[in-house]
């Protein structure tokens, strides 16, 4: 018989539909957590971005940052901003991918400017890649930086903010909006948002402290979208 062999990589923390700690699986008590058995058994990476750069120097067939040297700086500076920045949306508007808030959704000037400063991030990011990528006559796959890569999983779960509490796009520009329309459509984000429909069907899965965050307060209801839910451009018929 075959002597079967562990994968290289055990990443933790992927499938969470909430933001989350696991202290019982980090020694700093945060997700996602990456094991790389090749380095060492004991050797633990629990920072997004240094996991990132990790796979990405393990990897560079896989172009996780964007081939061109000029987007992959671009790439990379957008991703540090997310990476370092954003408290406010962070701390005050937790991820919870399957929730839906409506009504009177106290939405501080801090975090109204994080949410413009988002879509400006967004909107440079696609302006600067279609005209580069145009240059070199390489194929755009309107993600941030034409093919899918680091940068957009940076931003993947601050979107679901975007939808979790209804945050306000008046300031989007029809660039940004279209990332967000690729992003949502993207088969892979599809399959994730798939499991975490699968994982809430689990009770044990469930954190209360990220439910219903807003309870008690009248004008706010929450409730949760279905998956067959579709993101759709505001104005667009």
């Amino acid at each position: 018989m075959a002597e079967q062999t562990q994968p290289d990589y055990h990443l933790i923390g992927t499938h969470t539909r909430y933001s989350s700690t696991v202290k019982q699986v980090s020694h700093a008590g945060l997700v996602p957590l990456l094991q790389c058995r090749s380095l060492d058994q004991n050797i633990q990476l629990n920072d997004s971005l240094a996991i990132c750069e990790f796979l990405a120097e393990s990897h560079p067939d896989l172009n996780l940052w964007p081939r061109d040297r000029l987007l992959r700086a671009l790439a990379r500076s957008a991703a540090a901003e997310m990476h370092s920045g954003f408290l406010t949306l962070r701390n005050h508007f937790g991820t919870n991918f399957l929730a839906k808030y409506t009504g009177n959704i106290p939405v501080s000037e801090p975090a109204r400017k994080e949410v413009e400063r988002l879509l400006v991030i967004w909107d440079k990011a696609r302006r600067a890649t279609k005209s580069r990528l145009e240059e070199l006559g390489e194929k755009d796959d309107g993600f941030l930086f034409g093919g899918f890569s680091i940068a957009d999983a940076f931003f993947w779960p601050v979107l679901w903010r975007f939808r979790t509490y209804n945050l306000p796009l008046d300031t989007a520009t029809p660039e940004a909006l279209a990332w967000m329309e690729t992003m949502w459509n993207d088969p892979i984000m599809k399959r994730l948002a798939h499991n975490y429909y699968r994982q809430a069907e689990l009770p044990e899965s469930r954190l209360p402290h990220y439910d219903d965050i807003f309870h008690g307060m009248d004008d706010i209801q929450y409730g949760t979208f279905p998956e067959s839910w579709k993101f759709s451009v505001p104005g667009r018929t």
